[in-house]
């Protein structure tokens, strides 16, 4: 009798409530081995690969692209083959799955019990970007699938924009498709998925504007209708068959409610959890920085002055336990810098800031914005900041109430620049400000140390350089 086995989505990291399906290498009644590529999988904080736990025939996938699973519920169910290599009885690499493995797959509903996590461990599957396995060290890295090869961020960001890997002049080493790929591509409108196959002559045609092109290559496909045309599958009922509700003169509807997905899912989680948990109280005020040499970086100059400020003002660079009510103080200042994407909010975390000069800054900014872009940040660092920044100015923006997100205890906001008239000594002059915000949680910072630490911020920024 074949023996089967569920495989139940592993924690893909600290915890994490879920994860969303991106693309599946493989499909029902496929055979595959250990530790090959079986799913690529959207966390809140990277896409990541996870291999095959088992050699043998797929039976069962939890779900199609883009649908949400939850950690510790059925993955994919397998039929073992005994005659293709099985991982050694008793390894573990690190990770439970949760869930028991039953001789008949399992609803994928089913909630994973505690008690059968140990069981799990002569078998389990995945560690998230290193996985030991047979006394080898298996790192993410671009594999190649239907001939295409491309790391799996590349996969989802081609998924996003609409385009055909297949059709995609790679550039990157061994041939693999990159990430400045796929964009050029999606800009120049050639990889389309199911747009016709360029005739001789034709490719670079058209601008990145889509000039030339008609109407429904223009549009991105949908999510929900994997690539459909949008128009074709709106409907005027709501998802439960009832008329959808009437919207106000002038707005147009844009389409049914859909779930949230991977990090704005898990930015609406983190926000909702810091608003009933910290008591925020913001102050406001302008640093004048009329006497800037020319050159001198916004960012950077930001991120010296709450430096200097955390330590002159050592308990706003602090974490704090609201259930022990405890506080811990950091010698160190590692800051969040909030990066803006259309996927959401990342906050990666510039590590040792108060040993960094104005250059180190600046790579250091650009280094974690490039690794947030192209979905490379490692996990460890999107967590574990003392304090930190959003420069929310540089889009629009005057003053704002940024929330403080445990177990941090305070942030900074810097709004946009402006020109403002500022009386001197024998008349007025016209004086360059920064409006910054710090918003700071009461129960662990007083308001006379918010205030100082403004204070410190304020005269850093107005120094010349």
């Amino acid at each position: 009798m074949s023996q089967t086995k569920n495989f139940n989505l592993p924690d893909l990291g600290e915890g994490l409530p879920d994860a969303t399906i991106v693309e599946w290498f493989v499909k029902e009644g496929d055979v595959i081995k250990l530790d090959e590529p079986l799913v690529s999988m959207e966390t809140a904080k990277a896409v990541v690969e996870v291999p095959s736990p088992v050699s043998g025939k797929v039976l069962k996938l939890a779900g199609a692209a883009g649908d949400i699973v939850v950690t510790g519920h059925v993955l994919a169910s397998f039929e073992i083959d005994p005659n293709l290599p099985q991982r050694a009885e008793g390894q573990d690499t690190g990770h439970h799955h949760g869930a028991p493995a039953d001789a008949a797959p399992a609803p994928a509903a089913a909630p994973a019990p505690v008690a059968a996590a140990a069981a799990e461990r002569a078998d389990e599957g995945t560690v998230v970007g290193a996985m030991v396995s047979s006394n080898a060290v298996h790192t993410e890295q671009a594999v190649a699938v239907g001939g295409v090869k491309a790391m799996p961020a590349v996969r989802a960001m081609a998924r996003k924009l609409g385009v055909d890997l297949t059709r995609v002049r790679a550039t990157g080493a061994e041939g693999a498709v990159t990430m400045n790929d796929v964009k050029q591509a999606a800009a120049d409108g050639t990889a389309r998925v199911g747009s016709p196959l360029p005739q001789a002559g034709e490719v670079g045609a058209h601008s990145a504007a889509g000039e030339g092109l008609p109407p429904s290559a223009l549009r991105a496909p949908s999510p929900a209708s994997g690539g459909r045309d949008s128009v074709a599958s709106r409907t005027p009922l709501s998802a439960a068959g009832k008329p959808m509700r009437t919207a106000p003169p002038g707005v147009i509807a844009k389409g049914q409610p859909e779930p949230l997905k991977g990090v704005r899912r898990n930015m609406a989680r983190v926000m909702a959890d810091a608003h009933s948990k910290v008591v925020p109280t913001t102050l406001s005020d302008d640093a004048d920085i009329h006497a800037w040499a020319p050159g001198n970086d916004m960012t950077s100059r930001l991120v010296r002055a709450i430096v200097s400020a955390c330590q002159a003002v050592p308990a706003m660079n602090a974490w704090f336990d609201g259930d022990n009510l405890t506080r811990t103080l950091h010698a160190q200042v590692d800051i969040g810098i909030a990066v803006d994407t259309d996927d959401g909010l990342f906050v990666p975390a510039l590590r040792n800031a108060d040993m960094l000069d104005a250059r180190a800054v600046r790579e250091g900014i650009n280094r974690l914005r490039q690794q947030v872009e192209d979905r490379s940040i490692a996990s460890s660092e999107l967590s574990g900041y003392t304090i930190s920044l959003s420069n929310f100015g540089m889009f629009a923006g005057r003053y704002a109430t940024p929330v403080v997100v445990p177990p941090c205890v305070a942030i900074v906001a810097a709004g946009r620049a402006r020109f403002q008239v500022t009386p001197v000594m024998g008349g007025i002059e016209t004086h360059k400000v920064i409006p910054l915000s710090v918003t700071f949680d009461h129960r662990a910072c007083t308001g006379g140390e918010a205030a100082r630490f403004l204070r410190v911020l304020i005269d850093d920024l107005a120094m010349a350089s």
